[in-house]
């Protein structure tokens, strides 16, 4: 097994837009994965989406592609809070929505933590295996709050 990718499926009882805008605006996306909001977004390639994440940090991620409402990505340099992400410091996060009949089918993809470095001190909280769990719980929230 490969410790660089995690990949998480569900399905979603609301429609794509739906579950675009509580990936992608501010409130939303304060309402499931970032605690210690607000959050500020840039919704374009190149932008900058600063998520808090309370006693974790600040972590402004990079906005890598934009394609409402079918695929949302951005770099996560989840070991460096406060540190801008770029490709030497971070994992790619994408999530892939297709609309179905009742809803939306979500798959969410990070990748890229074999060449990562993580320094000791942060390894528990922005290590593969943290992620990992984390990415379980957080698909069963964003689906919850999704279908609110």
């Amino acid at each position: 097994m490969s410790n660089d990718k995690i990949e998480r499926e569900t399905f979603i009882k609301a429609p794509a837009e739906r579950v675009w805008a509580v990936l992608t605006e501010p409130a939303e996306v304060d309402g499931w994965f970032s605690p210690g909001g607000p959050s500020e977004i840039d919704l374009r390639p190149g932008g900058v989406m600063t998520l808090n994440h309370g006693q974790y940090g600040a972590f402004p991620m990079l906005i890598v592609t934009v394609d409402p409402p079918r695929h949302f990505a951005y770099r996560w340099a989840s070991a460096y809070p406060g540190e801008t992400a770029t490709e030497d410091n971070s994992t790619l996060v994408q999530f892939f929505l297709q609309p179905e009949a009742e809803g939306t089918r979500l798959r969410l993809v990070e990748s890229g933590f074999a060449g990562l470095e993580i320094p000791a001190d942060r390894e528990r909280t922005a290590g593969y295996d943290s992620h990992s769990g984390g990415w379980t719980e957080m698909v069963d929230v964003l689906r919850e709050y999704a279908e609110k």
